[in-house]
């Protein structure tokens, strides 16, 4: 369940000490939902695994559209996100289910809250999710079938009305019929959920330093607004990916961007850790006489 910093969302979960789930916690749909949630908090990956459905064919969708196919794909997700953060903490902040005989499914709003370790500094991070899922009962235990989750911060939609992340796929095949953005200028980037701010400088073809740990932007496509690239910090030897969309008139864009490698680590899965975007391009000053 609940993701895509480095994979957010209840699904994204770490290894743990196994915890006894008692059957007054998971009797109904709603204790079991919770139950799941306070497991992936926890980091209790064996009892993760006892209420989740190991079909071969189940299909779950994570932020940033992250497609997981069966249990073992899924696993190895959460033991990747569970090596990565120091700490997990899951605040439910509205759940309602609804049932049908053997069969439950739910909405859910919660704070994927992450904390990782940047060399002395515990970093803070906090991801507002909602998710959706299905629940079935098998021999009196409900298990979780399939979920997909997304963001529900503004910055991923908001007034610019930009589709789910995980709509990206669908941009990258349509056919390109509107002119190719210009996005060179100084750009003001923010960090949405850390309040972080710094300009970017970029070409034409959306290339440039930015004012974040010697920073450096690379674009690698924009077709149909969709606008993706990477970033590399020399300052603090890490890099990553972004993927954001741009308004109408080129001059704002918003959406997620998530790290491939913190120094020696490489084995960062992509979009699963990360934050949302928000960048605007600053005016440029009036030729006219004054």
């Amino acid at each position: 369940m609940t993701r895509e910093l480095l994979a957010p969302g209840l699904l994204v979960l770490l290894l743990g000490v196994p915890i006894t789930v008692l059957a007054s916690e998971t009797s109904d749909p709603e204790s079991a939902i919770r139950r799941l949630v306070r497991a992936n908090a926890e980091k209790d990956l064996p009892t993760l695994s006892r209420m989740m459905a190991h079909d071969a064919d189940i299909i779950s969708y994570g932020v940033a559209g992250r497609k997981y196919v069966g249990w073992l794909e899924l696993e190895q997700g959460m033991r990747d996100e569970f090596l990565n953060a120091q700490k997990l903490e899951i605040p439910i902040q509205e759940l309602t289910v609804w049932t049908r005989g053997d069969l439950a499914w739910y909405a859910m709003e919660l704070d994927y809250i992450r904390y990782v370790q940047e060399g002395t500094e515990l970093k803070r991070t906090v991801l507002p999710m909602r998710e959706t899922g299905v629940l079935e009962c098998r021999d009196g235990q409900w298990q979780l079938l399939s979920w997909h989750e997304s963001f529900r911060s503004a910055s991923l939609g908001g007034a610019l009305g930009f589709p789910p992340a995980d709509s990206r796929l669908r941009h990258t095949i349509e056919p390109q019929t509107s002119r190719k953005p210009d996005v060179s200028g100084e750009w003001d980037v923010l960090e949405v959920e850390d309040d972080k701010r710094y300009t970017a400088t970029l070409d034409r073809n959306g290339n440039g330093p930015y004012s974040q740990h010697d920073g450096h932007f690379t674009t690698t496509t924009i077709a149909d607004r969709l606008w993706q690239g990477t970033w590399y910090q020399s300052g603090n030897d890490r890099e990553g990916g972004f993927e954001i969309r741009l308004s109408d008139d080129d001059t704002e864009a918003k959406g997620i961007w998530w790290y491939t490698r913190v120094g020696r680590q490489k084995n960062i899965p992509p979009r699963e850790h990360g934050g949302t975007y928000h960048w605007k391009k600053q005016t440029p000053p009036s030729d006219g006489i004054r």
